[in-house]
């Protein structure tokens, strides 16, 4: 195994954790808003120079430029899908106490 798939696989478990670990605090939302600017750069930068991501991925140990993309690309796919994953379970599970809050508050009591 290469050191570079190495580092892929734990940046994505590190993404993972990072996640985890601190999806609703504002110090995450602002490293991802941060981390995305970060990626478009780098993203535009490579369309714009596919030579340069060759020579970094041959410094970094991957064949070519375009494995090297791919393997960003799979972090930053993980990444995404985890969190969309998990805001539509934080979604769904508001609505169902929305939904609970509503229910109690138009029930009536039964006459005993």
């Amino acid at each position: 195994m290469n050191w570079i798939q190495v580092l892929v696989i734990a940046a994505v478990v590190s993404l993972l954790v990072f996640l985890l670990r601190s999806r609703g605090s504002m110090q995450a939302r602002a490293w991802v808003k941060v981390g995305y600017v970060v990626f478009v750069i780098a993203g535009i930068y490579a369309v714009l120079r596919p030579g340069d991501t060759t020579v970094l991925a041959h410094w970094l140990g991957v064949g070519r430029g375009t494995d090297l993309m791919l393997y960003l690309l799979i972090v930053a796919f993980a990444y995404t899908t985890l969190n969309t994953y998990l805001h539509f379970k934080d979604v769904e599970l508001r609505y169902a106490r929305l939904a609970r809050a509503i229910a109690l508050e138009g029930a009536q009591r039964p006459d005993s």
